[in-house]
């Protein structure tokens, strides 16, 4: 009995290996908090010392920025804040790592399998 194109598994050893990788790791995974931090020595006071030149900066400071009902907020972090937040905001990174990394293989699967479609479809013919 020959193997027809809907017979086929479309994802395979290998691509299910690299989702069981991402899964186990997505299962892993702490707490989590959204958005960018950036370590500042600047502030936007246009007549600051830390705009000059040379600049006298400001002690590093950590602020957070982050989307709230799709409207920007930003907010600045203690030291001891930052220390005991840090490896959440870390998570939420790798998170999106991962995110990415799954929808790019899926991806992969689905434009492989509608090549092989495609392949499928011109081989065959007219239909009679």
């Amino acid at each position: 009995m020959s193997m027809t194109l809907s017979d086929k598994d479309p994802i395979g050893k290998r691509h299910r290996s690299r989702q069981a990788r991402i899964a186990a790791e997505l299962g892993q995974a702490g707490f989590a908090l959204p958005g960018t931090v950036l370590v500042r020595t600047t502030c936007g006071k246009k007549n600051c010392g830390c705009h000059a030149d040379p600049p006298r900066l400001h002690r590093p400071y950590v602020q957070w920025t982050r989307k709230i009902n799709n409207k920007t907020v930003t907010r600045n972090l203690t030291d001891e804040q930052w220390q005991r937040y840090r490896e959440w905001f870390e998570n939420a990174r790798r998170l999106r790592e991962l995110l990415a990394e799954l929808e790019t293989l899926s991806m992969e699967i689905f434009e492989q399998d509608s090549s092989d479609l495609d392949r499928h479809r011109a081989g065959s013919g007219p239909s009679a």
